[in-house]
């Protein structure tokens, strides 16, 4: 089969490869419909994951169709259209049996490897380092999916494969942060980064209660979407003092709850940018945590800090005495992605959560390197380009500009991107 592989930084070929084979007796076989880029695929892109190999396969977002299964599989059965977890959980340690499925005892072959780093295993990924198990990524034909019955599940008929391709990793994740940041009834919550997951998180906050979402980010695009698709009032933070904003906005109190969805290679502005630039480059911390920074500072006294941007190791100037003296929760992690499939398959269905509008640019799998090029540099309004293995399109199909439709009566008091 053919598949897009990881040889290197920002080095990726469609080359052929062996099919999967079914190798437990819980294992299934999925022929891949759609697969997303997704924002933490790029840490491994450009260098910031360590354990990569050339001719590892990436992807970890995707849905497709069941050609064969162990014979251990009880719930799935071949030709049923399936969405896939990217997180890999056994569905039997204490872990998974309490719903918090990244953090699975059995799923990572590598766990002693993973120790060196977090001092304690935790789940296996698809296409995500061997770090985190070395197992094939979704950016192919076919793939492996091992325990299927605790991480494939069938896609209801009534909902479409363009927003159910989402629901294996950039919705459950934004759901998950905005769950996690404790939102109550009015409140005023600020997500920084308007990617993907961020968009998936002002959908959710509003869901759960939030009276003001407001997104922070610098490409005009995805404020663009956050304010037009997401409702959110926007701030660029190239363009204007996120602290100050924020403060003014809310009355000098700070919001009520900040969302980190962007993580270990954040851009900022000023002598911050440069410094934490510099340290990344001589290895002398491994993220960028100017997010985390301003998320700590921008907090009100007594609210949430809720973290699901990827972060690899260590950094410095981290606010520990605003974060203990402001008296905040902070709440981080991967993804428990099984716990939240049926209920977000319901908000699709009910119009509260609609991810469709991030599919910009379906594209073939030959093409996968160009839509990369495309989604790391931030062009060509390239919100997620999904790879359609199965499909032979003959392009990348461009999505319509949204950089001059922003909604501006709803971006109350900030500056829009212009």
């Amino acid at each position: 089969m053919k598949a897009l592989c990881w040889n290197g930084v920002k080095d990726l070929k469609v080359e052929k490869v062996d099919d999967p084979k079914i190798l437990n007796e819980r294992d299934a076989i999925v022929k891949v419909t759609m697969s997303s880029v997704c924002g933490s695929d790029l840490h491994l892109i450009n260098g910031f994951v360590p354990s990569m190999q050339a001719g590892d396969i990436l992807g970890h977002e995707f849905i497709g169709e069941i050609v064969e299964v162990g014979p251990e599989v009880r719930q799935l059965a071949v030709g049923d259209r399936v969405v896939v977890v990217s997180i890999i959980g056994c569905g039997e340690c204490e872990y998974c049996k309490d719903e918090l499925w990244s953090l699975c005892d059995n799923s990572n072959p590598n766990g002693i490897l993973q120790k060196k780093v977090f001092q304690y295993p935790t789940a296996g990924i698809f296409g995500y380092s061997h770090l985190f198990g070395g197992y094939a990524g979704s950016h192919a034909e076919y793939i492996r999916v091992p325990f299927a019955d605790h991480g494939a599940f069938k896609i209801p008929d009534d909902i479409p494969d363009e927003k159910a391709v989402f629901v294996s990793d950039g919705v459950p994740t934004g759901y998950m942060a905005a769950e996690m940041a404790d939102i109550k009834p009015g409140d005023v919550v600020a997500v920084w980064g308007a990617g993907g997951v961020g968009q998936m998180a002002i959908q959710a906050a509003y869901h759960l209660g939030a009276e003001r979402v407001i997104a922070i980010d610098s490409v005009d695009y995805r404020l663009a979407a956050a304010a037009t698709h997401s409702k959110a009032e926007v701030i660029n933070y190239r363009d204007a003092d996120v602290l100050d904003v924020l403060k003014e906005s809310t009355g000098g109190r700070g919001p009520d709850c900040c969302i980190d969805a962007v993580g270990m290679e954040a851009n900022s502005t000023g002598i911050e940018h440069y410094y934490d630039r510099t340290k990344q480059f001589l290895k002398l911390e491994t993220d960028r945590p100017a997010v985390l920074r301003q998320a700590i500072a921008a907090c009100r006294k007594g609210g949430t800090v809720s973290v699901v941007g990827v972060y690899a190791g260590f950094a410095d100037k981290i606010p520990l005495g605003l974060f203990l003296n402001k008296g905040l929760t902070m709440r981080g992690g991967q993804m428990h992605g099984q716990r939240y499939v049926p209920l977000l398959f319901e908000l699709i269905r009910e119009g509260r959560i609609d991810p469709a509008f991030m599919l910009t640019h379906p594209t073939p799998l030959r093409d996968g390197p160009k839509a990369y090029e495309l989604f790391n540099g931030r062009t060509d309004g390239c919100m997620r380009a999904v790879i359609m293995p199965q499909q032979a399109t003959e392009h990348i199909a461009g999505a319509p500009s949204l950089i001059n439709i922003v909604d501006k009566e709803n971006a109350v008091g900030l500056p829009v991107c212009e």
